[in-house]
């Protein structure tokens, strides 16, 4: 093939904030197919927090990203090219590819979409990952119960939005905390959270006191840092909290030290847990099935802020860190061939 691939190296390990000096992006030829493999041309790909934590090259749930190679993550893309007796040209196809215009992959490392069923961007969304990351940390941890109250920090990200929306499908009453006004009206206005707090704004923890006469009953963790110190301290007996994130943290350089907040277990009976969503891999077509219904039936909604151009990659990444997104953080990386 006379195309040429571009793709996106991690260059240096970041000191905190990563800067763009930290990529490079990297122009190579398109390899040839080996049997049972097919060229992925990629449509959308995936920026998530998580991506950070692998820039470091320390021990983690994953492996770190190794230096002078591909970031890989989230990819919907069109086989343009087969060498499989499993997937045609043409196909839609899901999987943790490379961040690249073109990924040669085994058909075992894809899986085939059916894009009448939704948009293909609410595969890497609502229908995917970040759907599954929401629906088994809020249910299996948190379990919230009628008429309880449940806190989300973050509650404007990706997860957030999901995991706010299932809470009330559960009948609980639902306070989310985001990072601007606009983030707050949608919500309360859009996705039906019951309170919305303004962390740049508000004083978190007067806001909470108010916005939670209650007491908290599930908090779903997001962010940590101080906005999870506040809602700690305002947790009721047999509170759950389920750990999903810490973006707060990921661009530290030095340890954060905070307030230990074991005394606040211990008094509460509550329960800690930190969770990644492949510890629920077994159950994925269960959580799947269950968020497909919930769309279909008008119950779940959701945001995506989709930049464009692969050249701006770097760029959709960074803006996960001040904020920029509300919903799922995608970028469009070429339009669906006709073929």
């Amino acid at each position: 093939m006379k195309m040429k691939n571009e793709r996106i190296l991690l260059v240096n390990r970041p000191k905190g904030t990563p800067e763009k000096s930290d990529f490079r992006f990297e122009e190579t030829a398109i390899p040839e197919l080996e049997n049972d493999q097919v060229l992925v041309k990629t449509i959308y790909l995936s920026v998530d927090p998580y991506m950070r934590g692998r820039m470091n090259d320390t021990k983690s749930y994953v492996p770190p990203f190794e230096l002078n190679e591909v970031i890989s993550g989230g990819v919907v893309g069109q086989v343009i090219q087969s060498r499989s007796g499993e997937l045609a040209e043409g196909d839609f196809v899901i999987g943790n590819l490379g961040w690249q215009k073109y990924n040669a992959v085994s058909d075992a490392s894809v899986r085939k979409l059916d894009p009448s069923i939704a948009p293909l961007t609410a595969n890497l969304g609502v229908l995917g990952m970040t759907g599954l990351t929401a629906y088994f940390g809020l249910l299996d941890i948190g379990n919230p119960q009628e008429g309880e109250t449940v806190v989300v920090s973050g509650a404007a990200g990706a997860v957030g939005t999901i995991v706010g929306q299932i809470a009330k499908i559960k009948g609980a009453r639902v306070v989310g905390i985001a990072g601007s006004e606009e983030k707050v009206s949608y919500l309360k206005e859009e996705l039906g959270f019951d309170e919305a707090i303004n962390y740049k704004t508000d004083d978190v923890y007067k806001a909470l006191k108010t916005a939670c006469p209650d007491g908290v009953d599930v908090y779903f963790d997001n962010v940590g840092g101080e906005i999870s110190d506040h809602v700690l301290r305002q947790i009721n007996k047999g509170a759950r909290i389920a750990i999903c994130g810490q973006i707060a943290l990921y661009n530290l350089e030095k340890m954060d030290v905070g307030p230990r907040i074991q005394s606040q277990l211990l008094i509460n009976s509550a329960l800690m847990k930190g969770f990644i969503v492949s510890d629920y891999a077994a159950h994925f077509e269960e959580g799947a099935v269950q968020l497909a219904k919930w769309l279909k039936e008008g119950k779940l909604s959701y945001s995506e802020n989709i930049v464009e151009g692969f050249e701006n990659t770097i760029d959709a990444f960074l803006g996960l860190f001040s904020g920029e997104n509300t919903g799922k953080q995608l970028v469009k990386v070429a339009e669906p061939e006709n073929l």
